[in-house]
């Protein structure tokens, strides 16, 4: 037994981001175990980080804060409450997500200085598809038949309904996936190209496990039902309510003023204030174990170069599985050749400050969701109001456009200028990835020109930041997954979480929610250590389960 501050015990937890943090303020509110956290990088908060250029702050692939999960939600809530303003202390504010509509009560509402705060925002995203603009997700509407055309139209309805007489039973690949709940022909022309410029390799290869897990019971009858219901009701601006809506269509969401990683920031702050570890540019090199028993971890200081040895009782990884099993040195060998094959897709945002953008593509009217001169409308300076663009034209290789001042306007330094993230998705050690930074930034804005949505000549500054293993994938050596799964398993005191521990590609929810159910399992002896896995895998597991996972405890923040 261990003896650390006058604590009995030591939970060691790799990675600072969502899963990692969450999992440390758990314990400390909950039990009198002390998480001491190693995070190689500079900075805590994982891919939702939020990384500040110049006093202009990234977000590193959007970080809508939304949950079926009221424990989640109301967790958020403690950490930064919702800003003066946004919401009345004895009203409700209702926020809509993933097919459920939230009613908050806020018991305590921010001082109108302060700054550790939650915004209430308004969701616009579309997408840029033959130099046009769509709704995302797709709505029968005006504009959308006239960007499409009567034929192209009438097509994609009778592909439709050819795939709905046709249901194929089995769906193995995301293909399948994508056919049986759309149609072939509106799967090639909105599904297709998009996904594999995300992922590199055919929708046929990719497992359908994914978009079970991310877009799940989406489709042109829940569109076509949410059309309706949007036509018929009252779209007053206190009212976001859309009951029965999957996570593509929500509309309203929480968002700290200062992006993704002042949360988890302040939760940093609570973690150590309160007696437990974080320490940055650490990283776990080597894990010791007794048989199925993890004893220590051996860290590298990367600053110092030194390396020490930290025994530990519980060890929560939130590492890539790929590393998780190397350093456990599994005597089978096929156990360690499916994990050092797992594959990944690796993710680059360029960050572009602009005086102004041109209006591409025409706009869709109605009511701006940021103050802009209309809901598809654009700001004097060119600027779009969308929070994110997916870019399906297939002559450019960007993803998705985000608008930062969009997300919030304290995430740009000056409010005349225009902050954009230009997000690429690649493999370490590619083209893109091995491109000088000047260059990519150069080429970026090269590909925003081409689409007519910027001059050149209006770019003000630019930088690059690179994730690697941003997005485990689902293809290749994946299929054998569960041999891993049931190898790490057999340890009675790791506890892989998050989106890389557990090679699944969950949202920062559900991350915390494993987290969470890793820490009731550590205080129930290491039972109950499946719930880990139920997370993001059963349709209602969150919005259920979710409910039922405990409050905080103990007094502590």
């Amino acid at each position: 037994m261990n003896a650390v501050d006058g604590r009995s015990k030591v939970a060691v937890i790799a990675g600072a981001g969502p899963a990692g943090l969450t999992a440390a303020l758990e314990l400390l509110r909950r039990s009198d175990i002390i998480p001491m956290v190693f995070e190689a990088d500079t900075q805590v908060g994982g891919i939702s980080k939020t990384v500040n250029y110049r006093g202009n702050r990234m977000d590193l692939g959007g970080h809508r804060f939304f949950s079926k999960s009221d424990w989640v939600m109301q967790w958020w809530q403690e950490i930064l409450p919702i800003a003066a303003g946004q919401a009345e202390a004895d009203e409700t504010l209702r926020i809509t997500y993933q097919q459920a509509s939230r009613d908050l009560l806020p018991a305590v509402l921010a001082t109108p200085a302060s700054d550790a705060v939650m915004l209430v925002r308004r969701r616009l995203s579309r997408i840029f598809y033959r130099r046009r603009f769509f709704d995302y997700p797709l709505k029968l509407n005006a504009d959308t038949l006239r960007n499409l055309g009567l034929i192209e139209t009438l097509r994609i309805g009778l592909s439709y309904s050819h795939a709905q007489l046709r249901f194929r039973q089995a769906e193995d690949t995301l293909e399948e996936f994508f056919v049986n709940r759309f149609g072939n022909r509106l799967y090639r022309t909105f599904f297709k190209d998009y996904t594999e410029k995300v992922w590199g390799v055919p929708c046929r290869e990719i497992s359908a496990e994914w978009g079970a897990q991310r877009i799940k019971g989406l489709s042109i009858s829940k569109a076509i039902a949410h059309a309706v219901t949007t036509a018929i009701r009252l779209r007053a601006d206190s009212d976001a309510s859309q009951r029965r809506t999957e996570t593509s269509l929500i509309e309203r969401f929480l968002y700290p003023k200062f992006g993704p990683g002042q949360m988890w920031e302040e939760v940093a702050r609570r973690v150590t204030s309160h007696g437990g570890a974080i320490h940055l540019r650490h990283r776990v090199i080597g894990i010791e174990h007794k048989g199925w028993h993890v004893v220590s971890v051996d860290v590298l200081d990367e600053t110092a170069g030194a390396v020490r040895r930290i025994p530990c009782d519980h060890f929560v990884s939130t590492m890539p599985v790929r590393d998780l099993v190397t350093l456990l040195k599994p005597e089978d060998a096929r156990i360690a050749e499916i994990a050092s094959n797992l594959p990944y897709r690796d993710f680059m945002t360029v960050g572009l400050l602009l005086r102004k953008m041109k209006a591409a593509g025409g706009q869709l009217r109605g009511t701006g969701p940021h103050g802009t001169t209309g809901r598809g409308g654009v700001s004097e300076n060119g600027m779009p109001p969308d929070n994110w663009i997916y870019i399906q034209e297939p002559d450019v290789r960007v993803g998705r456009l985000q608008i930062f001042n969009n997300w919030s306007p304290a995430m740009v330094a000056d409010p005349a200028t225009i902050w954009l993230g230009l997000e690429y998705f690649c493999a370490e050690g590619d083209d893109l990835w091995s491109m000088d930074d000047a260059k990519f930034i150069d080429f970026a804005a090269g590909e925003l020109e081409k689409l007519g949505m910027v001059d050149r000549n209006d770019v003000l500054d630019g930088t690059v930041v690179r994730v690697p293993k941003a997005y485990p994938a689902y293809f290749g050596q994946y299929r054998e997954f569960g041999k891993v799964r049931d190898y790490l398993s057999r340890f009675t005191n790791l506890y892989p979480v998050g989106r890389n521990g557990m090679h699944r590609y969950n949202n920062q929810d559900h991350s915390m929610l494993s987290a969470s159910a890793a820490v009731d399992s550590i205080l129930d002896q290491g039972r109950g250590k499946s719930d880990i896995w139920n997370v993001n895998a059963e349709e209602d597991y969150h919005e259920e389960v979710g409910k039922s996972l405990p409050r905080s405890g103990n007094g502590l923040p």
